[in-house]
């Protein structure tokens, strides 16, 4: 089944016993101020009453299913679940032409498998029923994940791709240009309103080309659309943007560099450092023809495809450049120094500042293509003091790390229903 993108319809009333079953729902499972059981003489006995057993242990689990739209079908839902002492954190609807799409987030007795919570919600009347492990960052409620993206975003440009892979959980994003390396015109520039089929989003990329998310094991609703091509449109107005905040850093030998964001306006001096580059070291970067190596640098140096730091010395000149590529679901490292400025810690400082960039975005490990000639590389990953794994093979090197994971930001709960709401 194909959707495509069309005017947002008028606003579909929703329910009131959908809202008044949700209130009741949180009030039963304790969300609610205490406000008394309406007996003091059991709560008084409730208080007394000794600590008999430990609590047990729980999971947090994140599921989708599909229901009627119709009176009942929610509230069968819940009293499933409740039968096997599920907590419902949070709750999302996704309303489709025919059904509604309900997403929780459970607290559920480790005992549970995931297995029993779908055979709960089948018998309750769900289908197409999604379960997958939840993490403490599941714990921040939507609105909250929404805006704290769409505050990434308009900082800096780099962040889209990032920003919608959060949105959608394990997915995978792909950008891919308007013309190729060689200049031609490339057929995937996809209709201004977007393309929505099922598995697959396809969205027009305002710096020219398409922005392709897949998740290929759980369909896509029309409201989970809506919201990527919210975040899509707020780079569009705001238009090409990077921090251009930099670092001035003092290397062993006393010379002094500035590290710090770079984009497309630093292309011309991009091309002058190659230029002075020597032919060994354009090679071990690009593994090809080094007459090609120019024409990489618009792609690369776009924060579409990534982020880029370079280090300029006192005088202005660009002496090296540092890639963290987006490949996918995957996260690419990639450096280029000046030769007059090979092993004086100038690549061993872009590649730690890469690093913590990706551990920010959240990304578990990283990786180098290069030459198992390139000892300078090699030497650069080590001192990482990283978990690393190589794998060679007609003498090109991949070598990967494994990134400590990103903290989890401070857990966002659900609030209490109000009075009003009961």
């Amino acid at each position: 089944m194909t959707f495509r993108a069309t005017p947002e319809p008028p606003h579909r009333h929703r329910p009131r016993w959908r809202h008044d079953l949700v209130a009741w729902w949180s009030r039963r499972q304790g969300h609610a101020p205490p406000g008394g059981s309406g007996s003091p003489a059991a709560d008084a006995d409730a208080a007394g009453a000794p600590e008999t057993t430990a609590p047990e242990a729980t999971t947090l689990w994140r599921m989708r299913t599909t229901v009627r739209d119709e009176p009942g079908t929610l509230a069968a839902l819940c009293a499933a679940l409740a039968g096997h002492q599920v907590d419902i954190l949070a709750l999302q609807t996704h309303p489709l032409a025919h059904g509604t799409v309900d997403e929780f987030l459970l607290r559920a007795p480790e005992s549970l498998p995931s297995d029993g919570l779908t055979d709960a919600v089948a018998a309750a009347g769900g289908r197409d029923t999604w379960v997958e492990r939840a993490d403490a960052h599941d714990l921040v409620d939507a609105p909250t994940r929404a805006l704290t993206l769409a505050t990434r975003t308009a900082l800096d440009a780099a962040e889209l791709p990032l920003a919608l892979r959060q949105l959608f959980g394990r997915c995978t994003i792909h950008s891919v240009p308007a013309k190729s390396l060689s200049g031609r015109s490339l057929d995937s520039t996809p209709p201004a309103e977007g393309v929505l089929e099922e598995t697959v989003m396809r969205l027009r990329d305002p710096s020219g080309g398409a922005i392709i998310i897949e998740r290929p094991y759980l369909p896509f609703t029309p409201t989970e659309f809506a919201r990527a091509r919210a975040l899509v449109e707020l780079d569009a107005r705001l238009g090409p943007r990077i921090p251009h905040d930099g670092d001035v850093l003092t290397l062993p030998e006393g010379n002094a560099i500035t590290v710090r964001r770079a984009d497309t306006g630093d292309l011309a001096a991009a091309r002058e450092m190659h230029a002075r580059c020597s032919s060994a070291t354009l090679g071990l970067r690009y593994h090809g023809p080094v007459g090609d190596a120019d024409r990489y640098l618009a792609h690369l140096l776009s924060p579409r495809f990534g982020r880029t730091l370079a280090a300029y010395t006192a005088s202005g000149r660009l002496v090296a450049l540092g890639h963290l590529l987006w490949d996918g679901d995957e996260t690419e490292l990639a450096l280029i120094v000046e030769d007059e400025w090979q092993r004086r810690g100038v690549g061993g400082e872009l590649l730690r500042r890469l690093v913590a960039m990706a551990a920010e975005t959240g990304c578990g490990c990283v990786y180098a293509v290069t030459q198992s000639a390139n000892t300078g590389m090699v030497a650069a990953m080590r001192a990482l003091e990283l978990p690393l794994d190589y794998q060679i093979e007609q003498g090109t090197l991949v070598i990967s790390a494994r990134l400590d994971p990103a903290p989890a930001p401070e857990p966002v709960l659900p609030l209490p229903v109000p009075p009003h709401a009961r």
